[in-house]
């Protein structure tokens, strides 16, 4: 593998942090917690070796008291050194000085081969694989792997679904669409009513773009750990009509353009100017957080499955989700590959990340227990959503294979639609220059593209 110029790119981001804010990864496994320090945990058996770990779901003091309660071979010394890019700038910093990585990273799946073709990942197969394996899905598993390598241990994700508000549905007589032709009919009967956009196209959610694209028979990109060959399809004719339809919604004034995640974008939510909202099975936390669902609109959203392409042949798809990896300046792999299997594994903590909306569990303890499948969920108004979408979803996701430069490509995609609302571009030519664009650079990183 020609690594030199990812390399050469990593070291110029990792200018742009220090050191010292790494410092806490450098007690390592090997390490007995009274010799551990900046841990943001109090560590209760302090004669066991620790694991240190970087993680920043909400109720990660919770999730790592429990494994050091229930533990009696290792415990956790946790540090939340930021989120996102936060986080990841700080890895790439400890990466190229080769110290200063904890243990133990948690990780957005989508991120994993970034890291692993850097040799910054353990592949952790031999190391307990098959005693935990039946506790996911395959799909679950594929998201945190590179070819037959595994990557990390996966715990949420976000099967994508279609939230609707009920007032809009009612007062213009739209029963959930199931297929997408069936969603822009309903979208034009509104339109035709004087009624709301009927949902929204946004520049800024290329993960979702991509996951509609492989809902339609999509497959961007074929890569296996250790190969310096990589198959890239981002033009073939799934992802042009995927960018062509949402692209023709737009020009017809059915859905909006505006970015996602935004004060603006949340107003209109909460306002009623979206019929629909096309998101993840983390959207009610997300929203609910964001103070939607909350007053005069409280009780008027539901959520549907995902419209399909071809209703007799669904095709799920997900966007996001996190995982618990190895990183190879672990002092002992072994112990570290422990903490990952063994952390927000409990019941008490998959209870805790769900029932408060933090997590949409993928351990199968959770995702099929009847206390989760059965929950009347708050947010769509009493409705029984997980077994009524999410949770089938969840289980039909079959995975799919992220590149090792997902950010290029995430913001390559965004330029492109970008570009396609702004008129400037059909959605067939956005996919060609998109797939030029991340071509060329994957040939600069010392890929041969297949």
């Amino acid at each position: 593998m020609k690594k030199n110029k990812l390399l050469v790119a990593a070291a110029v981001l990792a200018a742009a942090t220090t050191l010292t804010s790494c410092s806490s990864g450098e007690e390592g496994s090997g390490n007995t917690a009274s010799g551990a320090s900046n841990c943001t945990n109090t560590i209760p058996k302090k004669d066991l070796p620790v694991v240190t770990m970087w993680g920043w779901y909400p109720n990660t003091q919770l999730v790592v008291d429990n494994f050091n309660k229930q533990n009696d071979e290792v415990q956790v010394c946790w540090t939340n050194v930021g989120q996102g890019s936060d986080e990841y700038d700080k890895f790439q910093t400890a990466i190229v000085a080769g110290t200063g990585a904890p243990d133990v990273i948690m990780i957005e799946m989508d991120r994993i081969p970034t890291f692993q073709i850097q040799d910054a990942l353990v592949d952790i197969r031999q190391y307990g694989y098959e005693e935990v394996k039946a506790d996911y899905s395959e799909g679950a598993w594929k998201d945190v792997s590179v070819g037959d390598a595994v990557y990390g241990v996966p715990v949420d994700g976000g099967p994508l679904a279609m939230i609707y508000r009920k007032d809009i549905f009612e007062k213009y007589d739209i029963t959930p669409p199931k297929t997408w032709e069936e969603y822009e009919q309903a979208a034009q009967k509104v339109k035709d009513a004087g009624g709301p956009l009927f949902g929204d196209f946004a520049a800024n959610v290329s993960a979702l773009t991509m996951a509609l694209q492989i809902q339609k028979g999509a497959s961007p990109f074929t890569y296996q750990a250790g190969e310096s060959s990589i198959g890239i399809k981002l033009n073939d004719q799934a992802s042009k009509d995927v960018l062509e339809y949402w692209g023709g919604l737009a020009k017809k004034g059915l859905v909006g353009t505006q970015d996602q995640f935004t004060p603006e974008y949340i107003a209109g939510v909460i306002n009623g100017e979206y019929a629909t909202y096309i998101s993840a099975a983390w959207a009610p936390g997300y929203l609910t957080g964001a103070g939607v669902g909350k007053g005069e609109d409280t009780g008027k959203f539901a959520v549907a499955p995902l419209p399909q392409w071809d209703p007799d042949n669904p095709v799920q798809v997900n966007w996001g989700g996190s995982a618990f990896s190895v990183t190879s300046q672990a002092k002992d792999p072994e112990l570290a590959a422990k903490v990952a299997y063994g952390l927000y594994a409990d019941q008490e903590s998959l209870t805790d990340g769900w029932t408060n909306q933090i997590i949409f569990p993928l351990n199968l303890k959770a995702l099929n227990a009847p206390e989760f499948v059965d929950l009347e969920v708050e947010f769509f108004d009493g409705q029984q959503a997980n077994k009524e979408v999410y949770v089938p979803a969840a289980n039909a996701y079959k995975g799919v294979t992220y590149s090792p430069f997902g950010q290029y490509y995430f913001d390559a995609m965004t330029k492109q639609v970008s570009a396609l609302i702004d008129g400037a571009v059909t959605g067939s030519e956005a996919a060609d220059r998109l797939q030029e664009d991340v071509t060329n650079y994957a040939r600069e990183q010392g890929f041969t593209v297949q």
